[in-house]
């Protein structure tokens, strides 16, 4: 359904991912699930594997993927859930997982990430969360772009976050290499950096038949990505308040992947590419003093073709360098 042109379901806030797949058969479909051993991975996975698609879990942790594949197998009887390892941070994990890939692949999910870390760079030189949470998604995005496109119908799903609201892409100082680091700027950079992509992946790929959309899941209780903060909210600026929605709770793990799985897997999102959604529908613009709805800069075109540019000139440049 649309409403003023956004694209809305009978899905909310507080809808789990089951509820999302409940009646839609992925069998025969191939996903795979970044940062699928925690938090609303392990869930997204679940809700896909339930559908009866086979699921790669891609983890930097093998053995914590290998429990948490049992754990998918018991909980849903599908058998078909494999672990790979994939380090997002390290492009040639990113390399080997993409050249180890065999076969159409129906289903991304770009779920993994990592929030206001301590400043650390790569081995590159880059900032951390940018390089993790959008360089190496997009790395391995773009790397299986023709499995994507063999599939006929794939679908991108990138996870972003509404800390976007917070910042743009610092185009002059990506790295903050001539000012202060701020772990929640590079934070909000980052996850910016996560829409353009889904805005102009949508666009470069729509030939294809691959559809990319990005996703706000909400705030989360119980997930690693504040393992470097504490309590998120405590120790975010004022301005900040991660994850939180004026009027929305705190979710749990299984409400917070509803959306991640809404845009991988069901029939109400057919052909829809290039948007940002939330609490499983379209958001709509953002209204200053709510902690709700996307922003502008997160959807300009200009801005998203000058960032896929930019990636692929740091992916090259590291190349030659590294």
């Amino acid at each position: 359904m649309t409403e003023h042109g956004r694209i809305t379901t009978p899905f909310g806030a507080q809808t789990t991912a089951a509820e999302v797949v409940v009646g839609v058969d992925l069998t025969g479909r191939r996903a795979v699930v970044t940062g699928a051993s925690s938090g609303i991975g392990v869930e997204t996975a679940r809700a896909l594997a339930a559908a009866g698609a086979e699921v790669t879990l891609a983890v930097r942790d093998t053995a914590a993927g290998a429990k948490t594949a049992a754990d998918i197998t018991d909980t849903t009887g599908n058998a078909h859930i494999l672990v790979a390892p994939l380090d997002l941070s390290d492009q040639a994990s990113i390399a080997a997982f993409v050249t180890a890939w065999e076969g159409p692949l129906h289903i991304l999910v770009d779920n993994a990430g990592v929030m206001a870390t301590p400043e650390t760079r790569t081995a590159e030189g880059w900032e951390l969360q940018f390089a993790t949470n959008h360089l190496g998604h997009f790395a391995l995005t773009t790397g299986l772009r023709q499995a994507l496109r063999a599939a006929g119908d794939a679908r991108v799903v990138v996870v972003s976050s509404v800390g976007h609201l917070n910042g743009e892409v610092l185009f002059e100082d990506i790295n903050f290499e001539h000012h202060p680091y701020d772990p929640w700027v590079a934070y909000s950079q980052s996850k910016t950096a996560n829409i353009l992509f889904a805005v102009e992946a949508a666009e470069r790929w729509a030939e294809d038949g691959i559809s990319v959309n990005a996703l706000n899941p909400g705030r989360i209780a119980d997930t690693k990505l504040s393992r470097h903060i504490g309590d998120p909210v405590a120790s975010a600026p004022a301005s900040f308040e991660p994850g939180h929605s004026t009027g929305v709770s705190v979710k749990n793990t299984k409400q917070g992947a509803a959306t991640s799985v809404l845009l991988a897997a069901s029939p109400l999102v057919d052909g829809v590419t290039g948007r940002y959604f939330e609490d499983c529908n379209e958001a709509a613009p953002h209204q200053p003093g709510v902690r709700r709805g996307v922003i502008g800069y997160a959807l300009d075109r200009q801005k998203a073709a000058r960032l896929w540019q930019v990636s692929l000139d740091m992916l090259a440049n590291a190349r030659t360098t590294v």
